[in-house]
């Protein structure tokens, strides 16, 4: 029997990585019992199959997680069954949740079981267990059908990694070829916590497709050159270094009078748009501070209702945390000090002259390349925190409607209205903060400068150099 920690155990794989065989090898432990498939949308368990413990599959289907307990509950031995990818993913979540649920995850070259699936499909031959009525079948490959294949088959098993990382969990990881190593098969018990004798005749499951790769392939020779162009590295891809952020939602603004919801990416200056918001005709109350359920109450007693945030360039958001949190000396002291140490940041001692502070926010927003890129030990404060950072923060809640932009912000506004049959007067406006103004700082070299910083959000949002999106 398995250890008091687990209740039963789940295959997590895909399609053609050799479950079946696996399956079979855990069930040839005495007192295990195997149930398949229990959440194949076509069967119940295994093909034919409709109704298992007591639950037929539209029961299965209104309340997954049941099943499973029921599993439990009238086992007589340790259960074991499979879940793939296909299969209903209220399960995945479930069980991966579930510490007494012992995950162990099967995986095989993707490749392989492409190839294997093609060919199941064009025989009709899924499960062997007599080598002699073995069918075999050469298949063309298709880019196109393999990279959606792969890239599956690959959010799968990230799905698993990230929540056994996140909740402190650990699976067994074991791989196709694995299976036919009895040793590995003894550890996987091992860690089960099986005790029972094994029985090997159990085990009816044979390999189907023993032959190499190319023997199985049509013009195997171009696969090569098409998998080698699929999985080249992407040498423009941006890695993602800051923290993670909340949705913000207690800065959320909602009106009481209209249908508007306007959901604020942090900077460093004031936010204009709930006073402009609180002016204008019929608006009403403004709605602050809100938690999820006012914000869901708020959404049923306003059909039709529509959100938005608004984008500034990066660098007018740099500027206003420079101007507010590092010129001033009680502003964020210790950040200053080390941006004066460590970084030779040059500071007034008294009025900042266009000279001075176009030197200081130059050291600034090297520090910030470096600061984003998590290269510093001091925090990545919200103010400048990239904004495809709080936008992605923002939408794990909920999704704007409309994402506006700063420097259209007259006509997007305008625009916003009249999808809601409003006309809005005017539009708010961000005031800018620091003894001199950014037009009279900015140079080629401090739009270069930015544009290092804020790589993903230049190049997700399509800003161009301050100067010609201010002109």
């Amino acid at each position: 029997m398995a250890e008091p920690g687990f209740r039963f155990a789940v295959i997590l794989a895909g399609m053609r990585t050799g479950s079946n065989l696996l399956e079979e090898s855990l069930g040839s432990f005495a007192g295990v019992e195997t149930h398949g498939e229990l959440f194949n949308a076509h069967f119940f368990g295994q093909p034919g199959q409709t109704s298992r413990f007591g639950l037929s599959m539209a029961g299965r289907d209104a309340d997954p997680m049941r099943v499973v307990e029921q599993m439990v509950a009238t086992c007589g031995g340790f259960p074991v069954f499979r879940l793939f990818e296909d299969h209903d993913p209220r399960v995945l979540a479930g069980v991966l949740n579930d510490r007494t649920a012992a995950k162990i995850i099967l995986s095989r070259p993707a490749l392989d079981s492409w190839v294997s699936l093609k060919i199941a499909r064009k025989t009709g031959q899924w499960w062997l267990g007599d080598a002699r009525r073995a069918k075999s079948a050469k298949v063309a490959f298709d880019a196109n059908d393999f990279e959606t294949f792969s890239r599956g088959r690959a959010e799968f098993y990230e799905v698993i990694r990230a929540s056994l990382m996140r909740t402190g969990q650990s699976g067994f990881p074991i791989g196709y070829d694995d299976l036919f190593d009895d040793q590995n098969l003894s550890g996987l018990a091992a860690w089960l916590g099986l005790s029972g004798e094994r029985v090997e005749k159990a085990v009816r499951a044979k390999v189907q497709n023993p032959t190499p790769l190319a023997e199985r392939l049509i013009e195997p020779e171009s696969v090569a050159r098409t998998l080698a162009n699929l999985s080249a590295p992407d040498l423009m891809t941006l890695k993602e270094f800051e923290p993670p952020r909340g949705p913000g939602l207690r800065g959320f603004v909602a009106a009481e009078g209209l249908p508007v919801l306007y959901m604020p990416i942090r900077g460093a200056v004031e936010d204009p748009v709930a006073d402009w918001l609180a002016a204008q005709p019929g608006v009403g109350e403004l709605l602050r501070e809100m938690t999820q359920k006012d914000l869901r109450q708020w959404w049923r007693a306003h059909p039709g209702h529509r959100s938005f945030t608004i984008l500034r360039h990066p660098l007018r958001r740099a500027w206003d945390s420079f101007a507010t949190h590092i010129m001033p000396p009680d502003g964020f002291a210790d950040i200053r000090d080390v941006l004066v140490r460590r970084f030779e940041m040059p500071v007034a001692d008294g009025a900042w002259s266009v000279e001075q502070a176009r030197a200081a926010f130059a050291v600034f927003l090297r520090f910030l390349e470096a600061n984003l890129a998590g290269q510093t030990s001091v925090r990545v404060d919200a103010s400048w925190t990239s904004q495809s950072r709080h936008l992605s923060a923002i939408s794990t809640f909920a999704t704007p409607d409309a994402v506006l932009r700063e420097e259209t912000l007259a006509q997007d506004i305008a625009r916003f209205g009249a999808g809601l049959n409003v006309t809005f007067d005017g539009a708010p406006h961000f005031a800018e903060p620091g003894p001199v103004a950014l037009a009279e700082v900015v140079t080629p070299e401090i739009d270069t400068l930015c544009a290092r910083a804020y790589r993903r959000d230049m190049l997700q949002f399509g800003f161009g150099p301050w100067a010609d999106q201010a002109a």
